[in-house]
């Protein structure tokens, strides 16, 4: 079943109003993807699945290392520093966005977690997904846009 150009901005739409809310109230999700949505009967999409969440009080925390996280939704600064912020929270708001305009594929498909931790350090994106307009794809860029290297 495919949706519409229309559908799919309107599910990341939900999303994105989900996650501000989030945001506002002073948590970072972590984990936010594709699987961790729902969808309900009037095809509204929830943001689901606290498990990763914390509450933070000045939008930064600080994972131990070695702790497991998505690799193929995360930022630079969460495998070089294991730092999350509402801002690395946006990556992978980008990383759902593209989920979204492919239908579900899985981002860096061809890739071991480990090669994409290279090729993300080294300025590598994910492609425009072909239901993605160029717009619609410079906010998912924007999404990507790396914090400053000095990040500790």
């Amino acid at each position: 079943m495919g949706f519409n150009q229309e559908y799919l901005l309107s599910m990341c739409l939900d999303v994105c109003e989900g996650m501000g809310h989030l945001e506002a109230n002073g948590f970072i999700h972590r984990d936010l993807a594709a699987r961790n949505c729902l969808v309900n009967d009037s095809l509204v999409v929830k943001v689901s699945d606290f498990g990763m969440a914390r509450y933070v009080l000045d939008d930064q925390y600080t994972s131990s290392s070695g702790a497991k996280f998505p690799v193929k939704w995360s930022p630079p600064e969460v495998f070089n520093f294991c730092k999350y912020s509402s801002k690395s929270d946006v990556w992978s708001y980008g990383v759902l966005m593209w989920e979204v305009f492919t239908e579900g594929r899985m981002p860096f498909e061809q890739s071991h977690n480990h090669e994409v931790v290279t090729l993300v350090t080294q300025g590598h994106r994910l492609y425009r997904p072909k239901m993605a307009k160029p717009a619609i794809y410079d906010i998912m860029q924007l999404c990507w846009h790396e914090v400053s290297k000095s990040v500790k």
